[in-house]
C-alpha cells in the first residue's frame, strides 16, 4: 500500500506571521531593502501575494519594519548575558552572539546601522536607538552600576559605536580578522576605554580598581 501523505496543517495566525518575518529576515540579510520586493517575500515564503498583503497591508515599509523589530530583539538578547563568573569572559561571550548575528544578516546589518535606505523611516531608527540603548543598559549591570556619570555613559556609548563600526568593517573586509580575533580586540579596547576614563572620572577609577583589577 502506498503510505499517506501527512495532513497538512494550517498554520496559525502568529505562526504564518512567523513564518512571513523569518523569509523576509532572510531576503534582507543578503540584500538591500529596496531591492526586495513583496513578490520575492511570497516566493521565498511558498506563499502568496495576497497572503503577504493580508498579514502586512502596510506593504513592504510595514514588513521591513516589522522585520527589523524581530532581528532588534534578537540583538537585544545579545548582550543579556548571565552574571556568572568574571566580567571580561561575560563580555567576550556577549559579542561572540552579536558577531554572529552580524554574520548572518550581513548586507542587511550593514544596510541598518548605515542607513540611507529608502526603507529607513524615523521608526527604523528609533528600533536601532533602542537596541543601542538596551546595550548599554546591559553593560552598566554587568558592572555593577546603578547611575552611571556621564563620562562613565559617554564610555560606553562609545564602545557600542566602535563595536558597531568595527562589524561593518569587518564585513567589508570580508569577515577578516577572524571573528574570535576581533572578539578579543574588542574586549580589549572596551578595557582600554574604562582605564583612560579612569584617569579623569572617579567612579570609573573605582571600576577600574575593582571589577577590572583581577582581570587585566
Amino acid at each position: 500500500m502506498t503510505p499517506a501523505a501527512p495532513a497538512y496543517r494550517r498554520l496559525s495566525v502568529e505562526e504564518r506571521r512567523s513564518q512571513l518575518l523569518d523569509a523576509a529576515l532572510s531576503l534582507f540579510a543578503h540584500r538591500l531593502p529596496e531591492d526586495v520586493s513583496l513578490d520575492d517575500v511570497a516566493e521565498a515564503a511558498g506563499v502568496s501575494r495576497p497572503l503577504v498583503y493580508r498579514y502586512f497591508p502596510g506593504g513592504k515599509q510595514q514588513l521591513y519594519e516589522a522585520a527589523l523589530r524581530s532581528a532588534a530583539e534578537e540583538l537585544r538578547h545579545c548582550f543579556d548575558e548571565p552574571h556568572d563568573g568574571s566580567l571580561l569572559p561575560r563580555l567576550a561571550r556577549a559579542l561572540d552572539r552579536y558577531l554572529g548575528f552580524v554574520g548572518r544578516h550581513d548586507a542587511g546589518f550593514s544596510a541598518l546601522l548605515q542607513g540611507g535606505s529608502v526603507a529607513e523611516t524615523s521608526r527604523t531608527t528609533a528600533i536601532v536607538d533602542g537596541v543601542r540603548r538596551s546595550a548599554a543598559e546591559h553593560i552598566y549591570s554587568h558592572l555593577g552600576v546603578d547611575d552611571p556619570g556621564p563620562r562613565l555613559r559617554m564610555t560606553v556609548r562609545m564602545w557600542i559605536t566602535a563595536v558597531e563600526a568595527a562589524s561593518l568593517i569587518w564585513l567589508d573586509e570580508d569577515k577578516d580578522p577572524p571573528a574570535e580575533e576581533l572578539r578579543d580586540w574588542l574586549v580589549e579596547q572596551f578595557v582600554a576605554l574604562l582605564t583612560v576614563t579612569a584617569g579623569r572620572d572617579p567612579q570609573t577609577a573605582e571600576l577600574v580598581r575593582g571589577a577590572l583589577a583581577a582581570e587585566t
